[in-house]
């Protein structure tokens, strides 16, 4: 069991609203109101402490991925625990269907050991027109029959599958999945601005990274972007790294939608936490040059090298964001759609004590996850 703790002194982003040389209290695993006189008394004046950072869209890093081996995926799990995410839904890429299920079984037992918190499943129900970084040969139609064989695969462990809801099946597929409680998201589509509408009406309520690997919005054409920005059913996620994004286009988004209905992603790879160099990224080359990823065949971007520390620091700093609405992005927003907020996304008595400890800029000074610190308090 944890020891009892109690951080006090920093800037504390709370629902409400920021809270100047305010005190978390940490009992065992979790938040309380008041910790015991004997508890530790840990004084982290000049810092700001945010709930743990919540990623429902991320696929590696570390040097590995969530389609590879037990091993692989928990060095990626502690590489993005390191950089503040302490929940995390694992994303699979377009493969083999056999694969998919097989890999869908190995994630739902780490979800089962609470690891990660479900499964998403970007591919193979996506259009070929927008695959992005998803091997052509092996999409398919998301038809329900398909699309149920990986929600059974993930024995309730699924939490979300990408699709491209104007190919065959795409909003019959939409309905199963809110049948199933699992999110249906619009993304890697070629789909109009009405068949989105119709996608939405059926259930749809995230835009897989939106504006990526869609079309772009046209005045006579305004295609899914508008459809997903306008309806208050949907969350849009968001890659904030500087290279999938203008911050125009992110601040459109923000505008339009309100910060309730961002939710910042990494779509992180194998190279997130790790550098340059050459990876593979499902049955794909990628090179990571400087920091950004793509196809060594194509060009494509493929995924991000993004962590949720620098996200947010870029959010805050960068883009100009409050640091309330920043956090609303990468900690209660995604974990509202996970119907995780009676547990995480926020510093509140009773919920997992899961949170981030940042300095003066913004740079990331500690982690901690279920009571325990993952990063230990880097203080002067």
């Amino acid at each position: 069991m944890a020891p009892s703790l109690v951080l006090a002194g920093a800037r504390v982003v709370l629902p409400g609203g920021v809270v100047d040389d305010g005190r978390v209290s940490v009992e065992g695993t979790k938040i309380v109101a008041a910790a015991a006189e004997s508890a530790e008394v840990i004084d982290v004046t000049g810092h700001w402490l945010l709930p743990g950072f919540v990623d429902i869209h991320n696929h590696g890093g570390g040097g590995a991925s969530f389609s590879g081996t037990p091993d692989e995926i928990m060095k990626a799990i502690r590489t993005h625990r390191a950089h503040g995410t302490t929940t995390l839904v694992a994303s699979t890429v377009t493969d083999e269907m056999d694969l998919l299920v097989q890999q869908a079984g190995l994630l739902s037992e780490l979800a089962e050991q609470g690891e990660i918190a479900g499964i998403h499943f970007e591919g193979p129900f996506i259009s070929p027109c927008r695959k992005g970084a998803h091997s052509e040969e092996l999409l398919r139609d998301p038809e329900p029959a398909e699309v149920r064989k990986l929600i059974d695969a993930a024995r309730g462990r699924a939490k979300m599958v990408t699709l491209a809801t104007e190919l065959p099946g795409g909003v019959d597929s939409v309905r199963l999945l809110a049948e199933h409680g699992v999110i249906a998201a619009v993304g890697h589509t070629d789909a109009t601005y009405e068949q989105t509408v119709e996608a939405i009406d059926a259930g749809a309520t995230v835009a897989t990274h939106l504006f990526n690997a869609m079309p772009t919005l046209g005045h006579r054409s305004p295609g899914p972007v508008t459809a997903l920005l306008e309806d208050e059913r949907v969350t849009v996620e968001l890659i904030n790294d500087g290279t999938h994004l203008h911050p125009a286009a992110l601040e459109l988004a923000f505008r339009h939608a309100g910060a309730s209905r961002v939710a910042f992603i990494t779509d992180a790879m194998d190279a997130a936490g790790i550098g340059d160099g050459r990876y593979m990224l499902g049955p794909l080359e990628v090179e990571v040059s400087e920091g950004v990823a793509r196809l060594v065949h194509g060009g494509s971007i493929a995924g991000s090298t993004l962590t949720m520390d620098r996200a947010f620091k870029r959010a805050v700093t960068v883009d100009k964001l409050p640091v309330e609405d920043a956090v609303r992005a990468l900690s209660a927003n995604p974990a509202r759609l996970l119907g995780m907020s009676d547990r995480v996304g926020s510093l509140e008595p009773g919920k997992d004590a899961d949170l981030v400890l940042v300095d003066a800029n913004f740079d990331l000074k500690g982690v901690m996850r279920q009571g325990e610190w993952v990063v230990a308090p880097q203080l002067p």
